[in-house]
């Protein structure tokens, strides 16, 4: 229970905590401080009373962590900061919002103390999901997961992905802080105050809902110790008024994302903190532990295939998760795919890091990334044209600069029967124009294998697209496959034409060239499986000596993916290009790989035409 001295220093905190928030906000000229002010008093209990937190140490194994779902609440963020010790006033105030400063707009993994960035709502909140379970399941630390949330925030589906996995998993070591401050951007949220329909929706997604005054600091602190005790994950649902603490601005629409003027602004410093003596903080201090998980590496047993077996790339990337199954740090995250997309072979060996999300993508992705801030190498599969759901949250996890390991199997027309809601023609675009992303794209098993294997080391966002039918095995098992390389499958000293393809196209390229062949023309084949880093050498290479004649050929719209990779990486080379780019144009229909692949003029009798057409 909070004594008299307690409610006096959470006060005297809030109230320094509030003038921060004003004068940074005013300082920039922007930011968020009514959504801010709505949320001081909780985080001052949490962040003085429940969030164990070593800051001279952010990367301590047993830290609790706080994740601001709602990001547009930073300037309440940094002012923690302040309170705390890590960052003084001056970088508060005069650096916050400018340009290449720490203190973004919204908060960002550039700072020890953040885990991930946020500002995309709903993000946040899945992330925690992720965390909470590796800390729980693996890590086997007593620490807690906090994120703090808008209730705007609460009308994201991905929200409730999170609380209803939260619940499934019995996270009773994740608590969401609801900040219900009634006003969004340009008015009143769906349910304003109404604490008993939030209660009604979380309760039925299997949490526990407890409603509070969210600026009575006993409330606040009872219904944190509440949730400490809790056996399934709680979600506190504090009622709160938007500018709290400057009585103009209190409860008023048209405020959010709008910094006070300064004169308003030493109005309400004036009001909010007469004495401006500056305090400092503490948190209480973690339990001693370090995760149950090692994070070390060890030798990975690649798969073996024999020549001309076929086999689907998606089967193969399977079994190469299930030979990083050897690594105690890799986890993997499943969308209820599993056994199409074959990441079910690792849970076949490792169960207990095997974690199914069902059909929930958001979640998946941002889980994933959750458990990749605790230093887990994190993979989640699915088909690729469903990655698309999730497209935001991957690209929030760039923006994070977190390693994060997709794979997108079922891609382009290749799949056949099921049709074209099924087909992903556009994610080699879309990973490719993440920022720091890895994008594959093997044509055998071999390739496919090895290089799942070695997505576990690579930074930032890595992408592998597999095909969901068998192809001939090309490769020995023996050979390498560099990121950013590229093998000449076939190759003589009178190459006419280049054929570059990957995935199935790499396939129908190697029988054109036979087609060709048979008229008496030679062509160099290239398997561009690395289609971000492109192999610009090899390219240059083979356009020289073929005299600029080259097909690309996708299996992809024609928009971002494999010919644009390819004609990017050669201009400006100096070299006279007669280029020809096979991809999918228009809408395709059910029908047979052979017929769509025909239909969509990217089949072996297309790339012969094209081939031709430029001799």
């Amino acid at each position: 229970m909070l004594n008299k001295t307690d409610l006096e220093e959470l006060d005297r905190l809030s109230r320094q905590i509030r003038a921060d928030i004003i004068r940074c906000s005013t300082s920039a000229g922007s930011g968020h401080p009514t959504s801010s002010l709505s949320a001081t008093d909780l985080m001052a209990v949490l962040v003085t009373r429940h969030l164990h937190y070593d800051w001279d140490n952010p990367k301590y194994d047993n830290n609790d962590h706080l994740v601001f779902s709602k990001g547009h609440a930073s300037p309440l963020l940094y002012s923690i900061y302040r309170a705390v010790g890590v960052i003084d006033e001056d970088e508060l105030v005069n650096t916050y919002r400018r340009f290449k400063a720490r203190l973004q707009g919204h908060p960002t993994p550039e700072l020890p103390w953040v885990d991930l960035a946020t500002g995309s709502l709903g993000v946040g909140i899945a992330a925690c999901v992720g965390m909470a379970l590796v800390g729980k399941e693996l890590d086997q630390l007593d620490y807690r997961v906090y994120s703090l949330c808008g209730d705007s925030e609460f009308a994201e589906g991905s929200v409730w992905e999170a609380l209803d996995k939260a619940s499934f998993y019995k996270l009773n070591n994740l608590t969401v802080i609801v900040d219900i401050n009634r006003l969004g951007q340009r008015g009143p949220t769906e349910l304003e105050w109404d604490l008993e329909a939030y209660q009604r929706r979380v309760e039925a997604f299997g949490c526990q809902g407890i409603i509070l005054d969210g600026h009575n600091f006993a409330e606040i602190d009872a219904a944190l110790t509440a949730a400490g005790e809790a056996s399934r994950p709680t979600v506190l649902l504090a009622k709160t008024i938007k500018g709290k603490g400057v009585p103009e601005i209190e409860d008023k629409n048209g405020w959010h994302g709008t910094a006070l003027p300064q004169d308003l602004a030493e109005k309400a410093i004036a009001y909010i903190n007469p004495d401006s003596q500056a305090i400092t903080v503490s948190s209480p201090k973690p339990t001693a532990g370090t995760s149950h998980i090692q994070h070390t590496k060890v030798d990975i047993s690649a798969p073996l295939y024999e020549l001309g077996e076929k086999i689907a790339t998606r089967k193969a990337f399977g079994d190469g998760l299930a030979a990083l199954a050897a690594r105690p740090d890799v986890v993997v995250f499943d969308a209820e795919v599993g056994n199409s997309t074959h990441a079910d072979a690792f849970g076949k060996v490792a169960p207990e890091r095997y974690f199914e999300a069902f059909i929930a993508e958001q979640l998946m992705v941002a889980a994933a990334g959750g458990a990749a801030t605790r230093g887990y190498v994190s993979f989640a599969a699915t088909f690729a044209a469903f990655l698309s759901r999730a497209y935001d949250f991957v690209r929030m996890m760039g923006i994070s600069e977190i390693p994060l390991h997709l794979s997108g199997s079922h891609c382009g027309v290749e799949i056949g029967a099921d049709g074209p809601s099924q087909m992903a023609l556009e994610d080699l675009a879309s990973i490719r124009a993440i920022h720091g992303s890895t994008v594959l794209y093997p044509s055998d098993a071999v390739s496919a294998a090895a290089l799942t294997i070695q997505m576990a080391d690579l930074e930032g966002i890595s992408y592998i697209r597999t095909t969901r039918g068998a192809y001939p095995v090309l490769y020995g098992n023996d050979e390498v496959f560099p990121v950013g390389g590229s093998k000449v499958v076939r190759k003589s000293p009178g190459d006419q034409v280049t054929l570059v393809g990957a995935g199935i196209t790499l396939h129908e390229s190697l029988r054109a060239a036979e087609m060709l062949a048979s008229e008496n023309i030679s062509a160099r084949v290239i398997d561009l499986y690395s289609v971000k880093p492109v192999d610009v050498e090899t390219l240059i290479e083979a356009l020289l000596a073929t005299e600029g004649r080259i097909v690309v050929t996708e299996d992809h719209y024609f928009e971002g993916g494999l010919g644009e990779a390819v004609i990017s990486a050669i201009a400006g080379k100096g070299i006279d290009l007669k280029i020809r780019h096979l991809a999918v144009t228009g809408l395709s229909c059910s029908g047979t790989a052979d017929e769509l692949l025909h239909y969509a003029h990217i089949s072996a009798d297309d790339i012969t035409e094209a081939a031709k057409s430029i001799l």
